[in-house]
């Protein structure tokens, strides 16, 4: 499964970030879905090799508009484009209702039909080869975490255990290892028993804007990789002061270090750092504040940059367009 950056500025865009956006790739086929939707988002896809009608579920973490303001605009793109399949949306409260707004406001005509789900009620549902739960986050408004778990892990049949079970080997262990239940010697035997995964369920958690990692304990237990905001440095955070509800680096960092989270993704950063690391403030500071407590592998993302989560848990940069 790949993780794609279509946007890790926050607030507005800036020369070389867009605002939030991140596509999540399946890791068969062409499926592929969308964590928040900041405008511009279908203007940074055509940089892509993802296709909108391959698009089977849209996610939005909380109703700031540097998150979902190019909603209307990627489903009109959608409809424009050919696209019959309807698309689920899950969203915060209020989403459901400005969209619609927008809508017949603005005569939008989408030739599929759009289902939107609250993300208050969203609980273990299943999404393509995804399990996906939301976490309750901090922010000055509801915002949430999507927490991604693998749905099937391919198994491996326990050959040891069989042979000491005497179940011959042959057609009986084909059907096992295809999870069917067979009967030998008058008794049924269960496909489960004689499983065994190979790996451990992967496992992606990406959170909305929040000021509390903590409150992403339960959520982290087994995760892979955390997608987080880092929209401050520690010193700009407290010129900034309280209520703002955005986390800075060293936090974000102490939280992944404390539940030893093996990949952190720090992402949405203020406009005032910038890609030129010579001057201060930098994207620089951010990542020496977080690396300074953070001693596992530490990303600092960027737009159009595309990492790969293999089943064996490593995580790397590939080319955006695998």
């Amino acid at each position: 499964m790949d993780l794609l950056f279509l946007g890790t500025s926050s607030g507005t865009p800036t020369k070389t970030r867009n605002v939030t956006g991140l596509a999540l790739i399946e890791e068969k086929g062409s499926a592929w879905y969308l964590i928040d939707c900041g405008e511009g988002t279908q203007h940074q896809l055509l940089h892509t090799s993802l296709s909108i009608n391959d698009l089977k579920a849209i996610f939005i973490t909380h109703v700031h508009g540097d998150h979902c303001y190019g909603l209307p605009g990627l489903l009109a793109s959608a409809g424009m484009h050919g696209r019959k399949s309807s698309l689920k949306v899950i969203a915060p409260k209020g989403i459901a209702d400005w969209f619609h707004s927008t809508q017949t406001h603005t005569q939008l005509y989408l030739p599929f039909e759009i289902q939107f789900v609250e993300t208050e009620s969203l609980i273990d549902t299943e999404f393509g080869n995804f399990l996906v739960s939301s976490a309750t986050l901090s922010h000055r408004v509801p915002s949430y975490a999507y927490v991604f778990t693998e749905n099937s892990v391919e198994a491996n049949l326990d050959t040891e255990k069989l042979t000491l079970s005497g179940i011959p080997k042959g057609p009986l262990w084909g059907m096992l290892k295809k999870g069917i239940n067979v009967v030998h010697d008058g008794k049924t035997i269960q496909a489960d028993e004689y499983l065994k995964a190979s790996n451990k369920p992967r496992k992606i958690v990406i959170g909305g804007d929040n000021d509390r990692p903590d409150l992403l304990i339960e959520a982290c237990h087994n995760c892979n990789v955390l997608v987080h905001e880092a929209t401050y440095t520690s010193d700009v955070a407290a010129k900034v002061g309280d209520g703002v509800g955005h986390s800075y680096a060293g936090l974000v960092a102490s939280f992944a270090e404390m539940v030893s989270i093996p990949h952190l993704v720090l992402t949405h950063f203020s406009a005032r750092y910038q890609s030129v690391t010579e001057t201060s403030p930098s994207i620089k500071d951010i990542e020496n504040e977080a690396s300074a407590i953070f001693s596992g592998h530490l990303i600092l993302a960027e737009d159009f940059a595309r990492y790969r989560l293999k089943k064996t848990g490593e995580f790397f940069r590939v080319d955006n367009n695998n």
